[in-house]
C-alpha cells in the first residue's frame, strides 16, 4: 500500500517493552518519495493515553481524521514494512499537519 505523508493508518504497533503488538493508529511521517521508493514507512505513534510527553502534539481535528477519541501524536518513531499496514484510517487536518511539521522540526535534529 502506498501512503502519503500525514495519512493515518492502522498497524500492529510494536511495543519496545514486550513481545506483543496491538492494532493501533499511526501517522505516516515519511515523504511521498521515500514511501514510493522503499518497502518501509516512517511512522509516529498516535495515542489517547492521559500521560504526556513534552513533544506530544494534541490533535484538534481528531474527528475529521476518523479517530474515535481525542488523540495525540507521540514521537515514538518506528519503521514498518508497507505490507504490514492493515488499512488507511484517515488523514490529518491541515492545522494538525502544521503542528506536526513544527514539532518534527523542533524535536528531530535534521539541520
Amino acid at each position: 500500500m502506498i501512503c502519503e505523508p500525514y495519512d493515518i493508518v492502522v498497524v500492529p504497533f510494536p511495543f519496545t517493552d514486550r513481545d506483543a503488538s496491538k492494532r493501533r493508529p499511526a501517522l505516516v511521517v515519511s515523504s511521498t518519495g521515500f514511501n514510493r521508493g522503499h518497502a518501509q514507512l516512517f511512522l509516529a505513534m498516535i495515542t489517547s493515553t492521559k500521560s504526556e510527553w513534552p513533544s506530544d502534539v494534541i490533535l484538534g481535528g481528531w474527528r475529521d481524521a476518523n479517530l474515535s477519541v481525542p488523540c495525540k501524536v507521540r514521537f515514538k518513531l518506528f519503521t514498518l514494512d508497507r505490507t504490514m499496514i492493515i488499512r488507511k484510517l484517515g488523514i490529518l487536518a491541515p492545522g494538525d499537519r502544521q503542528a506536526v511539521r513544527d514539532a518534527l522540526s523542533r524535536w528531530i535534529a535534521i539541520t
